[in-house]
């Protein structure tokens, strides 16, 4: 079928746009820096978040973010130098992002969860010349990371969790003691310079920024880790632009509703994850409070912020509304204030959604989709119009979306037939960080290809049916299971493996990890074998990638090539279930 003849040329979705929305947009393209200082300008007394109680206004944030901009210069970070942060969502986290933007630098956020090989591996890829991290992490993996010597990372500054409390020191003192507050010890790494996070703010310049001007359409603001469709996690390169394009698309969709200076955002998703970072952004672009959630799993932090600042928007993972749905003290409260409950990142059960608007009032829920490589929002259901459930949405204005056959790449698919989605718009990345093949092979002719599988129908409305072949969704994180197969087939005792996403009955929309298991000569199927496996992937990764369930089997299904064939073993997994 030709593009021209196609419906995705002639964007059959526009007929279901909210009235108002137009099909493209004018976007004042400005850095990520203007838009704080815009709103430091316009909200000077506004107050930018609250961190379990302690709050602080958008001039007093940029007085703080100004310090450790000064810091780095000073330090001799330069201009477009990768500055890595490695905390949950926090006062901490808000000033060292902007004060890497102010500074002029690439910021990165690094998941907590990942164990010492994985954060080796992401900031020797990115080149990171300065890490900031919890004591607590540090203690944990990052002082192991940093003793192999195998990262270039020169500058580490360390933070705890109560920093931002100012608690004076013997409640510090008791909360270390009693185990309330999280510490630990920073042991030096020859070579490392080594600062503390508040005596930077208490040390470096607070009048004014250093002068470092942003090209925002080329300058680079993120390298954000996703493992794309297969292999090794990749960095990919959002400029300034990039960021604000999306953020001007969303806005648009929702402006009827949304005041710039007016508005409260709370949310679980962490910052490390691009939905987490862009809802951040989000709200500093719209003046916005922010009720920071360092634990997304706290739904009593989540409860208690919802009652003290009656929030209009939440942002989160499916499995967090659930989690809050089964939490009798959440039924209770007032959702008077909510515009939006944005959900994303994972699929939401059809009737959980329901369920959920029974509670909080009906077409609350807003279901998105996108993905890193987009900034990362593609697809959004209509705000005020006819929404579809189950169906991630329609595409956002400046953007186009076809689906074509997964072989034949260049045939689009009919209407309600699958294919894979891909994606051109200004929200979408410029490539992978040193990757030029895995570039050359997502972004052709200006479409992003993304690797999922969709359907459009007739009214321009987009399901997913299937993620990429590879990867599995759980309770919201992406993991890749050729990575997961690398790691885990490095075991003595492995021959073959390969892993796949089951179903997780206990959260509905999520999965667990299953690993296949073909073992060597001379081992034994015993669960001590299975023990040892199990206690190797604790080891080498995250706690998130970790295989739930094991099996062991004679042989594993491998294709004609003789590759590992992981589209047998998701059928044979269907079919336990379904039998």
């Amino acid at each position: 079928m030709s593009s021209k003849k196609s419906p995705y040329s002639s964007k059959i979705w526009l007929k279901s746009y909210d009235k108002g929305v137009k099909p493209e947009i004018d976007i004042n393209v400005i850095s990520l820096v203007e838009t704080m200082k815009n709103s430091v300008k316009n909200y000077p007394n506004r107050i930018l978040y609250d961190f379990l109680g302690h709050t602080a206004t958008y001039k007093a944030v940029e007085t703080a973010v100004i310090s450790f901009a000064n810091f780095l210069v000073q330090n001799g970070v330069k201009k477009g130098d990768r500055v890595v942060i490695h905390l949950p969502n926090s006062p901490q986290y808000i000033i060292s992002l902007l004060g890497a933007f102010y500074a002029g630098c690439i910021a990165s956020g690094m998941n907590f969860l990942l164990q010492p090989n994985e954060i080796i591996y992401q900031l020797s890829d990115s080149g990171a010349s300065v890490l900031i991290t919890l004591d607590a992490f540090y203690e944990e993996k990052v002082f192991k990371a940093l003793s192999t010597k195998k990262t270039p990372v020169k500058i580490i500054v360390t933070t705890n969790i109560a920093d931002p409390l100012n608690l004076n020191p013997i409640v510090k003192f008791l909360g270390k003691k009693l185990k309330k507050i999280p510490f630990g010890e920073i042991a030096p790494v020859e070579g490392i310079k080594y600062f503390m996070f508040n005596e930077i703010l208490q040390k470096y310049p607070k009048d004014k920024p250093p002068d470092i001007e942003l090209d925002p359409n080329n300058d680079i603001a993120f390298l954000q880790y996703t493992g794309g469709t297969t292999g090794a996690p990749k960095g990919a390169i959002l400029t300034h632009a990039n960021i604000i394009s999306n953020i001007s698309q969303i806005l648009h969709w929702i402006e009827r509703d949304i005041k710039i200076g007016q508005e409260t955002f709370i949310s679980g998703f962490p910052f490390f994850h691009l939905a987490g970072m862009f809802f951040n952004l989000a709200a500093l672009f719209f003046a916005a409070t922010q009720i920071l959630i360092p634990d997304p799993r706290d739904t009593k932090l989540i409860i208690k912020g919802i009652k003290k600042y009656s929030p209009t928007v939440m942002a989160n993972v499916p499995t967090l509304y659930l989690m809050l749905l089964g939490n009798q003290n959440f039924k209770k409260l007032d959702f008077n204030s909510f515009k939006i409950f944005i959900s994303g990142a994972a699929p939401f059960p059809s009737e959980s959604i329901r369920q959920f608007e029974e509670i909080v009032g009906k077409h609350r829920v807003g279901e998105v989709y996108g993905m890193t490589e987009a900034s990362p929002l593609v697809t959004a259901n209509p705000y005020v119009g006819n929404r579809k459930i189950g169906a991630v949405g329609i595409p956002l204005p400046n953007t186009e979306l076809r689906i074509v056959d997964v072989e034949n790449k260049t045939r689009d698919m009919p209407l309600g037939e699958a294919g894979e989605v891909i994606i051109k718009g200004p929200q979408i990345f410029k490539g992978y960080w040193n990757k030029p093949e895995e570039t050359k092979n997502a972004l052709i002719d200006g479409w992003f290809y993304s690797g999922d599988v969709g359907i459009m129908d007739e009214d321009g409305f987009v399901t997913i049916v299937d993620r990429t072949k590879d990867m599995i969704i759980v309770s919201g994180y992406k993991v890749f299971s050729v990575e997961v197969d690398d790691k885990m087939s490095k075991h003595p005792a492995i021959e073959l493996c390969s892993t796949v996403g089951v179903s997780d009955p206990n959260k509905p929309g999520s999965e667990i990890v299953k690993l296949f298991v073909k073992l060597k000569a001379g081992y034994k199927n015993t669960p001590e074998t299975k023990e040892d496996i199990l206690k190797y992937a604790k080891e080498n990764l995250a706690s998130y990638k970790v295989p739930k369930i094991v099996e062991i089997s004679e042989d594993i299904p491998l294709t004609a090539v003789g590759k590992i064939d992981k589209k047998i073993l998701r059928a044979q997994e269907k079919g336990k279930i379904t039998q």
